[in-house]
């Protein structure tokens, strides 16, 4: 694939224990999507890139008591989706934490201004990561929260109801932690860099355990 070619992606992530890549493959809207194993609680991420449009399109939004950049609508949007797919496998509900909230915002701001690719929070240090996390990149101004979501839903193709193990986590690992059962809190920022927009989902309590089951 063409270097030049807007739509070329890398990623890189350290997990926790052991560093692993996936294989790139179609995604909606016809948008090209690369899996790569995570750290903390072998949680993992998508990185996507859509149709250009233009940076001004997408809105630039006050926290507020959301706690991030996130509109009240946004808010609802994101956990109407998390809870249709906790439904189907009969998880309870998540209910936004304005804490988590200001959390996963901090940490998007960063990733934007900074690294401004995707890398979950380290395991020690200043930025130490202490909650679940799903994180997404996309084009700016082109994808939604509910598009994350949607992303990160796909994978239940994948999990096939076996114990969380690092050999296989990295292709269902955003699923899972969409609908661990032991997860009652979700909070999401996000954030504009380089021409695509970071977002971060923090859980809590955090999911994705090795030996442990979803629900």
């Amino acid at each position: 694939m063409n270097r030049n070619i807007s739509k070329v992606m890398f990623v890189v992530t350290v997990a926790a224990s052991i560093l692993g890549f996936g294989f790139p493959s179609q995604g909606p809207r016809g948008t090209l999507l690369q899996l790569a194993e995570s750290q903390a609680a072998a949680d993992e991420i998508v990185v996507a890139r859509g149709p250009q449009r233009s940076i001004s399109e997408a809105p630039v939004m006050k926290g507020g008591s959301i706690g991030s950049r996130f509109t009240a609508a946004e808010v609802s949007q994101a956990i109407a989706a998390h809870n249709r797919a906790r439904a189907e496998v009969g998880a309870t509900p998540l209910v936004w934490s304005h804490e988590l909230a200001i959390y996963a915002q901090k940490w998007a701001d960063h990733l934007a201004s900074t690294s401004r690719r995707m890398e979950h929070r380290p395991r020690s240090g200043e930025w130490k990561q202490v909650h679940g996390e799903n994180l997404f990149m996309g084009t700016a101004g082109y994808y939604r929260i509910t598009d994350a979501v949607a992303m990160w839903h796909q994978e239940k193709s994948a999990y096939r109801g076996e114990p969380i193990d690092l050999s296989t986590v990295s292709t269902y690992g955003h699923y899972t932690q969409l609908v661990w059962k032991n997860t009652k809190r979700v909070g999401c920022g996000k954030a504009l860099g380089n021409g695509n927009e970071f977002m971060v989902c923090n859980y809590d309590p955090p999911g994705n355990f090795i030996g442990q089951t979803p629900f």
